[in-house]
C-alpha cells in the first residue's frame, strides 16, 4: 500500500457493527460492480448506501473531477469494496476534496467474518447471543456447571463456540439445529467433530429420507428436554417455517423466561413458509405457522424471545442484545393480529427473494452434498431473507 493510501483512516468490521447498533448516520459508498452491490451490501436504518464503481474514480482522478462523484449523503463516507484495497484508494481520493471519507478495512470479505457476542442474563447459567451483522444470523451458546450447548451454530465460526465454552471452563455437550437451514451452512457437524459433542436435530428431519446416523436421544420431539448443567431446554414443535422446526424454552422459573425461537418469530416479522416445501404446499405451511404463532403469543407476556435472525432495520436493546418480550411483540407486530385467512394471504402474496443458494445450502445441511470450508463460506454470503417481509 502506498503512503497516500495509508492516509485514509480505516474502520474495521467491529467498529462498523457498533455504528450500526448505535444508529449513527453515515454514507456507505460501495465501489464494487453494480451486480455485487445489489446482491449484498452494507445497509441499515441509519445508512445511506450508494454505488459508484471504482473505474469512475480512476477516470475522475485523471480528469480532476472527483468532486462530481462525492455522494450526497451524510458524512462520514465509508468506502467499501471486496477486500479493502480499491476502497482505500477512493477514500484517500475523496479526502483530498475535503470529504470525511474512511475505508472499510478488509472490505466485504472482512465484514462477512465479523462475529460478535453479548450475554443474556439467566438465573442458572450463561446464555451468549452470537451476532453476524453481515447477514443477521444469530446463534446461542448456553453454559451451566461445566456443560455447554450451542444452538444454530454457523460452520464458519465453529471454533468460536469451542473457545468461548473453554473460557467458561465448560465442554460443549450438544450441537443443536432448530431446523434445516436454507441461508447458512450449519456448524453442528463441525462443532461435533471438534469437541465430541452430540449432534442434535429435530425429529422431523427423518421425513426428508436422509440417513443421518443419529440415535433416538439425538432427535428432539415436542416436549423433550435437553439438560445443560442447571439449564433445561424444553423442546417446542414450531412447524411453519419448515415442517420440522423446533424452538427451546429455557426454563429458569415457572414460566420459562427465555424462548429460543429459531426462524419462527423475529423481532420485526415472522418466518416465511416457502423454503422447505413445493409451491403448492406453501399455503398449508402458512396455516401451520399461524397455529404455531398463536401458541407462542399465548406464552406469558414476560417471556423473552431470542430470534434466529434479525433484519437490517432491527434495533438492539441498550445492552446490544436482540431480544424482546412476547407481550411487546404481540402489541407491535400487526401480522400477529390478523385472522388466519388474512395471515395466509399476506404471507403467500408477497414473498421476498429467496436466500442466495438456498437449495444447495439445504442439500449440504441435509448431508446430501459435501463442500470445503472456503466454498461453504462463499456460498452463504448475503442477507438471510428468512423473514416473510
Amino acid at each position: 500500500m502506498s503512503e497516500s493510501q495509508a492516509d485514509a483512516p480505516a474502520v474495521d468490521a467491529a467498529e462498523l457493527a457498533s455504528w450500526l447498533r448505535a444508529g449513527e448516520s453515515f454514507t456507505v459508498l460501495d465501489v464494487r460492480n453494480r451486480d455485487e452491490f445489489e446482491s449484498w451490501h452494507v445497509d441499515g436504518p441509519s445508512v445511506e448506501a450508494v454505488q459508484t464503481p471504482h473505474q469512475q474514480f480512476i477516470a475522475a482522478r485523471a480528469r480532476g473531477t472527483t468532486e462530481d462523484l462525492v455522494p450526497d449523503g451524510p458524512e462520514p463516507v465509508l468506502v467499501v469494496c471486496g477486500v479493502g484495497e480499491a476502497s482505500a484508494e477512493v477514500a484517500t481520493q475523496l479526502r483530498e476534496t475535503g470529504v470525511d471519507a474512511r475505508n472499510l478495512a478488509g472490505g466485504m470479505a472482512a465484514w462477512a467474518r465479523a462475529y460478535e457476542a453479548v450475554d443474556i442474563p439467566t438465573a442458572t447459567g450463561t446464555v451468549r447471543q452470537y451476532q453476524r451483522p453481515s447477514s443477521g444470523c444469530l446463534a446461542y451458546l448456553l453454559v451451566s456447571d461445566g456443560e455447554a450447548a450451542v444452538v444454530d451454530p454457523l460452520r464458519a465460526f465453529a471454533h468460536r463456540y469451542a473457545e468461548d465454552s473453554a473460557a467458561h471452563d465448560a465442554t460443549i455437550e450438544y450441537a443443536i439445529d432448530t431446523h434445516v437451514h436454507a441461508d447458512h451452512v450449519s456448524g453442528v457437524r463441525t462443532v461435533a467433530d471438534a469437541t465430541g459433542a452430540d449432534v442434535v436435530l429435530p425429529a422431523g428431519v427423518t421425513d426428508y429420507g436422509i440417513d443421518l446416523d443419529l440415535d433416538a436421544d439425538q432427535l428432539l420431539a415436542d416436549g423433550d428436554t435437553v439438560g445443560v448443567g442447571r439449564l433445561a431446554l424444553e423442546t417446542l414443535a414450531l412447524p411453519g417455517h419448515t415442517p420440522e422446526a423446533v424452538g427451546f424454552r429455557v426454563v429458569v422459573d415457572e414460566h420459562g423466561d427465555l424462548l429460543l425461537a429459531g426462524d419462527t418469530l423475529f423481532l420485526d416479522s415472522v418466518a416465511r413458509p416457502d423454503l422447505a416445501v413445493e409451491a403448492g404446499a406453501m399455503a398449508s405451511m402458512a396455516r401451520n405457522l399461524f397455529a404455531t404463532l398463536s401458541e407462542l403469543t399465548n406464552l406469558p407476556d414476560e417471556t423473552r424471545v431470542a430470534p434466529g435472525h434479525v433484519a437490517t432495520a432491527t434495533s438492539a436493546d441498550s445492552a446490544g442484545r436482540y431480544l424482546d418480550t412476547v407481550g411487546d411483540l404481540r402489541q407491535r407486530l400487526d401480522v400477529l393480529s390478523l385472522s388466519e385467512d388474512a395471515f395466509v394471504a399476506q404471507l403467500t402474496d408477497s414473498m421476498p427473494e429467496r436466500p442466495a443458494n438456498d437449495a444447495a445450502i439445504r442439500r449440504i445441511n441435509l448431508g446430501q452434498e459435501s463442500i470445503d470450508d472456503e466454498a461453504a463460506f462463499d456460498l452463504e454470503l448475503g442477507p438471510n431473507n428468512c423473514a416473510a417481509q
